[in-house]
């Protein structure tokens, strides 16, 4: 079969390019193993968070008192928050096969997609028992849970986050290796739900990419929900547990940490291994990610890695504003994938956000490049907003560099901080400055409105 485009993957990426295309009267084949929508849709974003809401409402449920609010024993039924989970992305995944399948020029096929090599100008597809043609390949194959090799892992029962989310008995303790932020996405959630929770970090400190003093604040604010953190610990070995069914880990000095469920969130590894890059002359690097120039364009010219694969960012809003780059570019376009800053969220409660530089990496330009750069940190408990609704954990931190005026990074934990940390990132993107910010009427009552605030009492950093 014979198109002008081929993609490779269905995720974030790759359905919205392939409508683009077909609009601009292309004829393009959109291949899919699984389903349609990805990790994010299936087993990632619309899950997660929809699950998040059941275990925030009973967490305020349990608070109700505090507002003046009686509300007697809450209890969760599990099942039915995740059959509400589950409704959520049935709805999602079948609104966009809807939408996908009506879409004139563009043929679905639900097969792993490989390629086997060329013919003249054209590269060859396997799906399934096709062989498809086209002059133009997108890899948008994104990623899968990698599992660490730590002994007896394989041969005792352990989920990944897509096992968990396939659940329906409430898990009586979960154990949780990884302190990354799925991990404690998924931590907090079953804590609230109802079980018992522990997470093992053999790093320093979890969230390891945050600065220092975040992380501290995000591991007090698991331990305050009397979810066991173990951190900068050796795991010996995966071991059977005491109950039936159950998994212990054994640490190197010997503890034991016993629990009914055992969730491995260690990281993920890209789907690249089984596409046949070899075949057309492209390599991946020894971790599997496929490197892009700004365009998004491989080594190989005519094909192009979008999402999780080019390791520009493991996050679904990443990989959806990768085809908004090659869209415009594929149409006469000059953007650049690196014109971007960086912009993400823990989707904790409270949240964890952040975007452009952090603080280390500001101390770093200090002290090699000279550069005079200012950091301001203000406490949420000090935020009125976030006072009035008893909602005082985290912490807002703003870097600026004070030759340009420019915005550099800015991290928040907090109430609303996965909202609030896009008015920076908007900022940055417009390459506005912080007298921009601070000269701005804001919306009283609100965290936002504290920036200029915030921004008056920053200090230039200094090196030690």
């Amino acid at each position: 079969m014979n198109f002008d485009t081929i993609v490779i993957g269905a995720g974030q990426a790759g359905p919205f390019l392939a409508a683009k295309l077909v609009e601009r009267g292309r004829n393009v084949a959109l291949v899919e193993a699984r389903d349609l929508g990805g990790t994010c849709v299936n087993r990632g974003c619309t899950p997660t968070k929809t699950l998040r809401k059941s275990a925030r409402v009973a967490y305020l449920a349990r608070r109700a008192a505090e507002f003046g609010v009686n509300v007697g024993t809450v209890n969760v039924d599990f099942a039915v928050a995740m059959q509400r989970m589950q409704d959520r992305v049935d709805q999602a995944r079948s609104g966009l096969e809807s939408w996908l399948g009506g879409l004139q020029g563009l043929r679905i096929i639900k097969a792993h997609g490989r390629l086997t090599g060329r013919d003249g100008g054209e590269f060859l597809v396997r799906a399934g028992e096709h062989i498809l043609r086209a002059p133009q390949i997108i890899l948008n194959t994104g990623t899968r849970p990698s599992v660490p090799p730590i002994p007896g892992l394989a041969e005792n029962p352990y989920l990944d986050s897509e096992g968990l989310l396939a659940l329906r008995e409430l898990p009586r303790k979960l154990v949780i290796i990884g302190g990354g932020y799925i991990s404690l996405e998924m931590a907090q959630i079953f804590r609230r739900l109802g079980s018992k929770v522990a997470i093992i970090e053999t790093g320093p400190r979890l969230t390891g990419r945050e600065d220092a003093d975040v992380s501290a604040a995000v591991t007090e604010m698991l331990q305050a929900e009397d979810i066991d953190v173990y951190i900068g610990v050796s795991i010996a070995a995966v071991k059977p547990g005491e109950t039936e069914g159950g998994t212990c880990v054994q640490l190197a000095d010997g503890r034991i940490i016993g629990g009914s469920h055992l969730l491995v969130a260690t990281g993920r590894a890209p789907n690249t291994d089984d596409l046949g890059l070899d075949s057309v002359g492209l390599r991946a690097n020894m971790r599997g990610y496929i490197a892009t120039n700004d365009r998004l364009e491989t080594d190989v010219p005519g094909i192009w890695a979008l999402g999780d694969i080019n390791q520009r960012g493991a996050f679904t809003h990443t990989s959806y504003h990768d085809q908004e780059v090659l869209a415009e570019n594929l149409a006469g376009g000059q953007r650049s994938a690196d014109a971007r800053n960086s912009i993400y969220a823990m989707f904790t409660d409270p949240p964890l956000a952040h975007v452009g530089l952090y603080e280390a990496e500001a101390k770093r330009l200090v002290e090699k490049e000279g550069r005079r750069i200012s950091q301001a940190v203000h406490a949420m408990k000090d935020v009125s907003r976030a006072k009035e609704e008893s909602e005082t954990v985290g912490v807002i931190k703003l870097l600026i560099d004070e030759d340009s005026g420019l915005f550099l990074g800015a991290t928040m934990l907090g109430i609303q901080a996965d909202e609030i940390i896009q008015s920076i990132g908007l900022v940055m993107a417009s390459q506005g400055t912080w007298r921009t910010v601070r000269e701005a009427l804001p919306v009283h009552p609100t965290v936002t409105e504290f920036l200029p605030t915030i921004i008056d009492r920053r200090k230039l950093l200094v090196v030690n």
